[in-house]
């Protein structure tokens, strides 16, 4: 499963930054815009506690945890709709993505320019939001028009679609975005073959200063109150903070780095969590000697649905889940004190997957 987070924004607000911070691969950073032109792809490593609790349990030959893509789009502009500043390839990298963290800048610096002169989250957020917003507009009088001309022959299904096409242009054209128009799980799935921009998923990041990492600012309470009918999460970050505890190299170093800041962990690691969930996403877990490895579905997955992410084999010729919830095997400490407690469930084809669950798959093919 390769799903993609997009991390977008004005330039210069501390995206490549944020981006070397979540990844392995280094993106280039500096104090220009369009220091970004392609795309940098870079996978990172879901931080979980529960699987470092199963390492100390089973001690197995190796440990494999949930991964998850992060994309670096190059800032986008104003007039980016219209191919501005390299727009159209730039929207088209946010296209491919299935979830977008917004970075707001949200700090005051006089070494590091800002594209429009002057710190404004707000408005900085109103520019990106218009321009994927004219882009999805364009798409969907596209649809609409092409919609017409199958509705003419009484086909139900597109006589759906122009409803919810024509729905949306109408909120597109008040500046309302996709994921902001009320629509239910059902509406979202037509939609999903839309391809809209403003219907993914938005996390939006507050890369703040040094003082303002544990509370946020008045920039940060700017943002809130801006997003407040979205829905969406508001994380603060320190982006040049994170880039600092990552040249740390001792566990020692960055637990004292982050207790004179008073943070438990980095931020990095609350917000690869976010963008796990906000891409739907859950984890499962299998634990043998050989390997204890993270699996990543979605939620509401079954147990078949669930085995098919180890291979198409075992949902094709699944029979049953053995399934342990992570909390009874930490609190019994092996599986077979879990079966002696009565707490080792045997799961079939109907069985929905929860968060944590500890599972061996049985099949035949």
């Amino acid at each position: 499963m390769s799903l993609k987070c997009g991390i977008v924004g004005l330039p210069n607000v501390g995206k490549s930054t944020l981006f070397n911070c979540l990844s392995n691969a280094k993106a280039q950073s500096a104090n220009f815009p369009f220091c970004t032109i392609e795309p940098n792809i870079g996978t990172t490593s879901v931080p979980d506690p529960r699987l470092e609790k199963l390492e100390t349990m089973v001690n197995p030959e190796r440990v494999v945890p949930a991964t998850m893509e992060i994309v670096d789009i190059a800032g986008l502009v104003k007039g980016a709709s219209k191919g501005e500043g390299l727009g159209n390839q730039f929207l088209a990298n946010i296209r491919e993505t299935d979830a977008i963290l917004h970075v707001l800048r949200c700090f005051d610096d006089g070494n590091i320019v800002h594209v429009d002169g002057s710190v404004n989250p707000i408005r900085d957020k109103e520019i990106i939001d218009i321009e994927l917003q004219l882009k999805d507009l364009e798409t969907i009088e596209k649809k609409i028009q092409s919609l017409a001309r199958v509705i003419k022959s009484g086909d139900k299904e597109a006589v759906k679609e122009n409803e919810l096409a024509l729905k949306i242009k109408e909120g597109l054209e008040q500046s309302i975005s996709v994921r902001g128009l009320g629509f239910d799980a059902t509406d979202m799935e037509v939609i999903k073959r839309f391809n809209l921009i403003t219907s993914k998923p938005v996390m939006y990041v507050c890369n703040v200063d040094e003082a303002s990492v544990l509370t946020g600012n008045a920039y940060v309470d700017q943002v809130r109150a801006a997003v407040a009918n979205e829905n969406a999460e508001v994380l603060i970050i320190g982006a040049k903070i994170e880039a600092d505890i990552t040249e740390l190299e001792t566990y020692e170093e960055r637990k004292m780095f982050l207790d004179e800041l008073g943070l438990e962990e980095p931020g990095v690691n609350r917000l690869i969590r976010s963008a796990y969930a906000l891409l739907n996403l859950q984890t499962y877990f299998t634990a043998g000697v050989k390997e204890v490895r993270a699996w990543t579905i979605y939620k509401g997955s079954t147990a078949p649905q669930a085995a098919g992410v180890i291979h198409s084999d075992f949902e094709k010729g699944f029979i049953r889940a053995e399934v342990m919830k992570y909390d009874d095997f930490v609190r019994y400490g092996s599986e077979a004190a879990v079966k002696e407690a009565g707490k080792f469930k045997v799961e079939g084809k109907e069985y929905i997957v929860s968060d944590g669950d500890v599972m061996h798959f049985r099949f035949n093919v």
